[in-house]
């Protein structure tokens, strides 16, 4: 194995400030079988996993670099081949995105996108076969880069790959739209390119990117680079054959899938995003153009997007999530926090069984759940079992792991258990008589400095501490549904609850790996307040005659789903109660819907019948519909105008009463806890960049240029 000297990196036209630089290390390998040699390039900017690598201006002028010297290499036969892989854990995670702010100019963002074009193109046209070994986690810019390899693999144990550019709204820009189809055929890189993004900015994992097409062959995590490289040589000396499926390049079946991907586009974002629809049109010319062609078409589709406020608040989004939710703004010193080892949950139902088991496994603590009779406690434990055994199939959760956190969780219909619990949540019925009686009953067995905490969505936790001896010990701490999956967590401290218990409630929510945010001891708090207004005006629309299909399809590109599918999601029951909450504290702009109350009494799911994967409303729903005498008939857009209207209004009511402690917090809750769009920037850059907030309230939430362009 002998080390060659990886050239100076050709100057940037275009700096990004501190930009932290991925450096492209070239060593020799010798391949086995009389192979030849292999420059194996590794990127790497020099810092651990916790610091993902990612391609700047700099980062692209040295890889590039170092693919030309290589080039000189290939042609005078010093080596038969290259392959590109990544640190530790990490294979690349795409462009700096730290640098879109700096850049002012479209001509900026054009330069960013050729660059990487430029960059990638050099390491596909080598006159040696290339390789990719996909060792870890990959998205955007690290796909493409993949994807601009002659051949590849992948690790089994990658996290995440992913083109998330719609998710931001941008395209992939530096290949993806033309390769991607033109290797697994044009459903699926929609789905990748298009439908995961718009669902969530879903990821695949290495074994779902292999299936996809994207690797031609996977191997374990303990030796990936080395059977990777033992692979490459098969290839180059004809022991391993590589077989693609071929493309489907019939023009009417491209179109067809093309045409289905727009229809899906047109439900999820209301034809209010610009990125999905840029990314069809780059995938749909992929079929009949030429690479060339491709790339200089994603230069200028990524150009227009660059400079957009689509893309700017996507980005503010993208960094609520990845700093801003790292340091909750109202925390107090971390070192308040007590120790917890040991946690009591009353109840043992579903929400209840899902806080078990996420108790279990991230503080790996004794866990005691408690309800009225032996039944239902064993049906908690026994849901939390289950839950840990599927996870150990599917090999998320080792045989230890699983022995040692199944023997974590108990269960019992007394609370002595709870005696030594430094930790206790309740998730009973959401009325106040009996969270009070349950915290009574706690105060009786459990030691003066154990934490309370409240799941409550909407009540007050000052009265729920009102009767105590201790009323500083009482935190709410508000989890979403399903548990696991939602990251938000709100964090509610009462009248009296003390430094030390906040603390503790946040220093708990970090190691829960939540996203907690400080809310006041208002009705509802954040969220649920927020969906309170949005649903209860588009119930009141609903109930004044506008049809339901038109009011569910004035929220596409605002909500994740429509408000009468999300009804059906969160329960009728659940969603009155919280909406007669906020009647009873603001009953001049809450509203409480007779349709939803005639709902709840005739015990139905919901509005609509999804077995078929679409709404489809039920007679026994239409039937209790409001049919007012003179109904009022809005359509798409002044349901849409009418809804921001009340959300700004409230939003901007909140701030002032101190419910959160910023726009910021606002925008991160409703992304974080009600899957609020990344490309929206939440909702107050929305708010702003419709005029709305101007409008409602007389100014704008966010300072020009926070999540908007520079004006």
């Amino acid at each position: 194995m002998t080390a060659t000297t990886t050239p100076a990196a050709a100057t940037p036209s275009l700096q990004f400030g501190e930009e932290v630089v991925t450096h492209a290390h070239v060593r020799d390998v010798t391949l086995p079988g009389g192979a030849g040699a292999l420059a194996l390039i590794t990127i790497d900017n020099g810092l651990d996993h916790t610091r993902p690598t990612t391609f700047g201006p700099q980062s692209i002028a040295e890889l590039h670099a170092a693919v030309d010297a290589l080039r000189t290499r290939a042609e005078d036969g010093q080596i038969a081949a290259v392959a590109v892989t990544g640190k530790p854990f990490i294979f690349a995670v795409g462009a700096d995105l730290t640098g879109i702010p700096l850049l002012t100019e479209r001509d900026q963002a054009l330069a960013v996108a050729r660059a990487g074009h430029a960059a990638f193109a050099a390491l596909a046209d080598l006159p040696v076969p290339t390789f990719a070994f996909v060792n870890g986690a990959a998205m955007g810019g690290g796909v493409e880069l993949a994807l601009s390899a002659t051949y590849r693999t992948i690790s089994s144990g990658v996290p995440a790959v992913a083109l998330p550019e719609v998710f931001l709204g941008i395209v992939p820009g530096w290949g993806g739209c033309w390769l991607l189809p033109n290797l697994v055929g044009v459903e699926k890189a929609l789905k990748f390119i298009v439908d995961n993004p718009l669902s969530q900015n879903r990821m695949l994992r290495g074994p779902e990117a292999f299936s996809l097409g994207i690797a031609d062959a996977i191997f374990e995590p303990a030796d990936f680079l080395e059977r990777s490289i033992a692979w490459a040589g098969g290839v180059l000396t004809g022991a391993v054959t590589v077989d693609r499926p071929p493309v489907d390049r019939d023009e009417a079946s491209w179109t067809a899938a093309v045409s289905t991907a727009r229809r899906l586009a047109d439900v999820k974002t209301g034809r209010q995003a610009k990125s999905p629809y840029a990314a069809l049109d780059l995938v749909a010319a992929a079929r009949a153009t030429t690479r060339d062609e491709g790339f200089a078409a994603e230069d200028e589709a990524l150009a227009d997007l660059i400079m957009s406020d689509e893309l700017r608040a996507g980005l503010y989004a993208f960094e609520l999530v990845q700093k801003r939710a790292k340091r909750p703004a109202g925390a107090p010193d971390k070192a308040l926090a007590r120790t917890v080892t040991k946690v009591g949950i009353v109840g043992a139902g579903l929400m209840a069984s899902q806080l078990a088991l996420l108790f279990v496994q991230r503080l790996q603590v004794p866990v005691v759940l408690t309800d009225i009779d032996d039944d239902r406690v064993a049906k908690g434990v026994g849901y939390v079992h289950a839950e840990l055994d599927r996870l150990a199939a599917k090999g998320r959760v080792s045989r230890d792991r699983l022995t040692r956190y199944r023997s974590l969780v108990s269960g019992s219909t007394s609370k002595a258990g709870f005696a030594d619990a430094d930790f206790v949540i309740e998730a009973v019925f959401e009325e106040m008589s009996v969270k009070k009686q349950v915290f009574a009953e706690l105060e009786q067995v459990t030691g003066a400095e154990c934490v309370f905490a409240t799941n409550t969505s909407s009540l007050s936790i000052t009265e729920m501490a009102a009767d105590l001896q201790h009323p500083e010990r009482v935190v709410g701490f508000h989890f979403f549904n399903p548990v696991a999956v939602m990251p938000l967590l709100e964090i509610i401290p009462g009248a009296q609850t003390d430094d030390a218990t906040l603390a503790t409630a946040f220093a708990v929510g970090k190691d829960l790996k939540k996203t907690c945010i400080r809310a006041a001891d208002r009705p509802s708090f954040i969220v649920n307040r927020l969906l309170g207004r949005f649903m209860g005006e588009a119930a009141r629309i609903l109930d004044e005659g506008t049809p339901i299909e038109v009011v569910d399809r004035a929220f596409a590109g605002l909500t994740p789903m429509p408000p009468f599918v999300l009804i059906g999601l969160v329960g009728p029951a659940i969603a009155l109660h919280n909406g007669e909450t906020l009647v009873r504290a603001f009953p001049d702009r809450f509203y409480a819907s007779p349709t939803l109350q005639r709902l709840v009494a005739a015990k139905l799911p919901g509005f609509y019948d999804l077995s078929s994967g679409r709404p489809v409303l039920t007679p026994e729903a239409a039937e209790l519909i409001e049919r007012p005498a003179d109904p009022v008939v809005l359509d798409v857009d002044q349901v849409r105008e009418r809804v921001l209207t009340v959300l700004a209004d409230e939003a901007r009511r909140m701030l002032d009463e101190e419910v959160a402690q910023s726009p910021m917090d606002i925008d991160l809750a409703m992304i974080t806890g009600a899957g609020f769009q990344f490309w929206n920037g939440g909702i107050t850059p929305l708010l702003d960049r419709t005029g709305v907030a101007e409008r409602v309230t007389g100014h704008r939430f966010l300072p020009a240029g926070v999540s908007t362009l520079p004006s």
